[in-house]
């Protein structure tokens, strides 16, 4: 059987630095407008970084009339480009905001996990621009890694499509002291 792929995000190893960004932008050569990865500002110095979640169960898959879409064995959701007609149906019917239209050719892309880096023994871009370790690609199984969640406040709805992605909550840096 062959595992999942996915991310790990630790949102507290998170900086904002947005080299994710910067390198799947280059990665992808896609134009500036068209950011895969995203990084917010969820609460003051709490960032998260965001693309397509590779779901068990992706809505762009199901909504697509072209089916342009297509689910891998290991669990990387791709898309055909040649089939896509830049309808949109499949940009509203993301949870995650994930897929992006692309202005200079009128058609839908997204974050394949930098398929051709997999191929070659290679993470995907955004992994390995992480001077942090914030951002990492794992086999997903049955059981979740420790101190790890599926979800976090900020996050949309998990049940629908349950995307391929973990998190490691910040934790707080607050401490106190007791006088005795």
């Amino acid at each position: 059987m062959v595992m999942q792929l996915g991310f790990l995000f630790d949102e507290g190893l998170c900086v904002g630095c947005r080299s994710c960004e910067s390198a799947c932008i280059s990665e992808n050569q896609t134009p500036a407008d068209v950011r895969l990865r995203k990084v917010t500002e969820t609460s003051p110095h709490t960032f998260l970084s965001m693309s397509c979640n590779h779901c068990d169960s992706p809505e762009c898959f199901r909504v697509c009339p072209q089916r342009a879409f297509t689910k891998k064995q290991d669990g990387i959701v791709r898309i055909n480009r040649d089939r896509c007609d830049g309808c949109g149906i499949c940009l509203t019917a993301c949870p995650f905001h994930s897929l992006q239209f692309n202005p200079q050719d009128h058609k839908v892309t997204k974050c394949e996990l930098c398929f051709p880096r997999l191929q070659t023994g290679l993470s995907p871009a955004c992994v390995t621009a992480c001077h942090t370790g914030a951002l990492k690609l794992i086999k997903l199984g049955s059981d979740l890694e420790i101190n790890t969640t599926t979800t976090l406040p900020e996050f949309p709805d998990i049940r629908l499509t349950r995307p391929s992605i973990r998190f490691r909550p910040k934790r707080s840096t607050q401490r106190s002291w007791f006088l005795s």
